[in-house]
């Protein structure tokens, strides 16, 4: 996770821009935001708000379906200039200009981050 977190940091810094907060969602976000935040010297986190500012950058764990994304995007004070940073990305044709993550994955890999392995062991038992 730290080399993931320190690619990703570069990435947002290549971009020129600063912030003066970080936006994330609740339970996956909540890692990647602090990791991320410690990483940019950034001390406000602002988790599951009605508007992301147009000075916040957003992290969250995996940019997946977009589902957040969209969800996000609407949300968002200045659409345009938002940044949406994921640690992993699952490989798809095409992206949102908005979107920043540090690696892409295998379309077929599931990820199952230390932060959700309770989570993902009890779902896998109650399967059975």
């Amino acid at each position: 996770m730290e080399a993931c977190t320190a690619t990703l940091v570069k990435k947002i810094l290549d971009k020129g821009i600063s912030f003066r907060s970080i936006s994330t969602v609740s339970r996956g976000g909540l890692v990647p935001a602090r990791l991320v935040a410690d990483r940019l010297g950034i001390k406000q986190i602002l988790v599951d708000e009605e508007t992301i500012s147009a000075d916040s950058l957003f992290v969250d764990d995996i940019y997946d379906t977009g589902e957040t994304f969209r969800r996000i995007i609407e949300k968002a004070d200045n659409q345009d200039s938002l940044v949406y940073a994921t640690l992993f990305a699952r490989r798809k044709e095409h992206y949102p200009k908005q979107l920043v993550y540090a690696e892409l994955t295998n379309g077929n890999e599931y990820i199952v981050y230390p932060w959700d392995r309770f989570e993902h062991d009890a779902s896998l038992k109650s399967q059975i």
